[in-house]
């Protein structure tokens, strides 16, 4: 039985929601102690993912229920064939490691997007600068498709707090950035700092470390940040193998 009253996600509370089969089982294989109960629709019944869902929460003690009502009062879609409710964790970085740093990410599908993309190119250690957006939200969660679940990720009240926990190498991707990126080598352990969607690094951060630009045409300002950060560390991985 799940002990928790379930409502639509707040971000006050210490819970939030998975919605999807496939992020469901990412999850329940890399942190199933953090996984409070599943539900799912009685029309996944025959679900051949629901019913290793279900066995993996019988191995694990985890409650396993069928309700459609439940799922769409915490807003479940119709192709939502269940739902993991589980307990919020912020697992502390690696100091060993590189690492992105997000100033103030403010798009859902977006950090849920890089979030995968870390994941795809071997980056298991992200900051957050605040205010940001909440990477608990559902919505985010669901972009990284479990993804979340594979990285470690801690926020910070701001860019300083973060200097003083992790100091390191810096290489801020600016438009106007003194360094190409395909011309780039840096220096482990590094960070690798990108700006909010809106308006990218202040000229502040110039005086913290390198600056990189992605080579573009003048037919646009900006790219997507997480365009941004899909370019840039399939970049670095090319410039690593020479």
């Amino acid at each position: 039985m799940i002990n928790i009253r379930l409502k639509r996600y707040k971000k006050e509370y210490e819970h939030s929601y998975l919605f999807g089969v496939f992020p469901i089982l990412e999850l329940l294989n890399y942190s199933p102690q953090y996984v409070l109960g599943v539900i799912a629709h009685p029309k996944g019944i025959e679900n051949k993912g629901i019913a290793k869902i279900q066995d993996i929460c019988q191995i694990n003690a985890i409650p396993f229920q069928y309700h459609d009502k439940t799922l769409s009062r915490i807003g479940a879609r119709q192709n939502d064939y269940a739902v993991a409710i589980f307990q919020k964790n912020e697992p502390d970085l690696e100091s060993s490691t590189n690492h992105v740093i997000l100033v103030n990410p403010s798009g859902m599908g977006n950090l849920g997007t890089i979030i995968r993309t870390m994941l795809g190119f071997n980056f298991r250690d992200l900051a957050i600068i605040e205010n940001a957006v909440d990477i608990f939200h559902p919505e985010v969660v669901r972009a990284s498709m479990g993804a979340l679940f594979n990285i470690r990720f801690h926020r910070f009240s701001n860019f300083a707090s973060y200097l003083e926990a992790f100091p390191r190498n810096l290489y801020l991707m600016m438009t106007d950035g003194d360094v190409p990126l395909p011309f780039a080598k840096l220096e482990p352990a590094y960070g690798l700092v990108f700006g909010p969607e809106n308006a990218g690094l202040s000229e502040e951060y110039r005086e913290y470390g390198t600056t990189i630009n992605i080579p573009q045409s003048q037919s646009i300002d900006s790219l997507n940040l997480a365009v941004s950060v899909g370019i840039t560390l399939y970049q670095l991985n090319i410039n690593n193998k020479h």
